[in-house]
């Protein structure tokens, strides 16, 4: 489906050699707290994943403890040469809603070895720091990354909810070909940070691409209102407030990589059809108005 004016480009280049659809999956629904027993319904997703094109898949070692990395690998083992598999290391889970970061080299190095056995893979195509921890040198955890790429372990690297300055002090250490923030229409606190990855070509990951329920009234308003004028000039199923959001997400930057996740088949087909809406230049620029 294409509506309006406004273009966006289908594909990204991460690192400038990973060539991805650029809606993407984030897989951390797929398995809860820990792990769930019945794992046909969550290996169902992923595989239906990829047979609507989706190339790009992110998870992490924290997520159901490694569990949801091992499922990844029960269900789409071996992996079609154009999917790139992202993971991150740096964030601890000691218990069922808590995330500690732990930045400490050794950790980072042995969580990457342990992310390579999971996801059944030779070298991981995108290895992130999934928080940058304040108890540990921030030189020394980008100093972790860079060993990982120069004795091949790792393929690229990136960083999650960092600043400018945080992607530009990585940078001396090793190339940063991914930034994973929180960004979504109704939460730009990370603009300056988008804006900066757009300039110098980093795949800008949003995590949280659609706002939850407690979004702005205003920004659930307006994305419902540009869902209904373009459900009235296309054929087929209705245009959904969330396609909408992902929607203005591409349109945004052509860095822009979203990775909406669900453990939903028909959420999923959602999703993904998202790629193919295009906005209006008033309809996105009315969207881009609200803060």
């Amino acid at each position: 489906m294409t509506v309006g004016g406004v273009m966006t480009d289908s594909t990204f280049t991460i690192g400038g050699e990973l060539t991805v659809h650029r809606l993407g999956f984030g897989a951390m629904r797929l398995t809860g707290w820990r792990a769930d027993a019945d794992r046909s319904g969550p290996i169902a997703v992923a595989r239906r994943a990829l047979e609507l094109g989706v190339t790009f898949i992110d998870t992490a070692d924290s997520y159901a403890l490694g569990a949801n990395e091992e499922l990844l690998a029960e269900a789409l083992s071996p992996y079609p040469e154009n999917l790139v598999i992202a993971t991150k290391a740096g964030q601890s889970r000691p218990g069922r809603g808590r995330w500690v970061p732990l930045g400490r080299p050794e950790y980072l190095l042995q969580q990457a070895e342990l992310s390579l056995r999971r996801l059944r893979v030779e070298r991981i195509d995108l290895f992130q720091l999934h928080r940058v921890d304040p108890k540990v040198s921030e030189d020394e955890q980008f100093d972790a990354l860079a060993r990982l790429r120069e004795d091949g372990t790792v393929r690229h690297v990136g960083l999650s909810e960092v600043s400018v300055e945080q992607i530009e002090r990585a940078r001396r250490f090793v190339d940063v070909a991914s930034v994973q923030n929180l960004y979504n229409v109704g939460d730009r606190r990370h603009e300056e940070v988008l804006d900066h990855c757009t300039r110098e070509g980093i795949a800008f990951v949003p995590w949280l691409p659609i706002a939850n329920g407690s979004a702005d009234p205003d920004v659930t308003a307006a994305l419902t209102a540009v869902a209904e004028e373009i459900s009235l000039g296309a054929e087929g199923k209705p245009v959904t407030p969330t396609q909408v959001a992902l929607a203005w997400l591409l349109a945004r930057s052509p860095v822009v990589v979203p990775i909406p996740g669900t453990s939903s088949p028909a959420h999923l087909e959602e999703n993904v059809a998202a790629a193919s809406i295009r906005l209006s230049r008033e309809q996105y620029a009315r969207l881009s108005a609200l803060r």
